[in-house]
Formats: C-alpha cells, sequence, structure tokens
C-alpha cells in the first residue's frame, strides 16, 4: 500500500496520508515497526476522517499502531 500524497507548494494544510487523498487531516496516527525502529521512535500517518479507520487497521494488522491523536497535538518532533 502506498501512501502520501507531496502536499501542493505553497499548500500549509495536513494533507491524509491515503493514496491520492486531498482532504485535510484530522487525526495523527503514530506508529513504527519494532523490526526497523526503536522502541521510542514514532513515525506519522495523518487521516482525514473517512481513512482514519481504513489506515489504523491497516498498522493494527501488522502491530505497528502505537497511538491516534489529533493532529493539533503534534509536535515537531513527531515522525
Amino acid at each position: 500500500m502506498s501512501l502520501g500524497v507531496p502536499p501542493d507548494p505553497g499548500d500549509e494544510r495536513l494533507v491524509c496520508s491515503a493514496k491520492g487523498c486531498r482532504q485535510e487531516a484530522l487525526h495523527a496516527l503514530l506508529w513504527n515497526n519494532p523490526k526497523l525502529h526503536t522502541a521510542e521512535r514514532r513515525k506519522v500517518w495523518l487521516a482525514c476522517e473517512g481513512h482514519r479507520s481504513h489506515l489504523s487497521e491497516y498498522l493494527t494488522v501488522r502491530g505497528f499502531l502505537k497511538d491516534v491523536i489529533p493532529v493539533e497535538e503534534l509536535s515537531a518532533t513527531d515522525g
């Protein structure tokens, strides 16, 4: 599954990571792959309301999902 669409230059909105989606992201899915990342490392996928459950399920099935937070709670060190 390929995720993420590069934002348009000058577009400062946070955009959903689902392939082809251009909706504004409302949720941050914090995850890591324990085979590749240290336990404290968190990668971030962004999700609109419509893709939150799909992306969460994708990560959960693989044992990668650690937390889901509102995008407003993201810090500069996340991801």
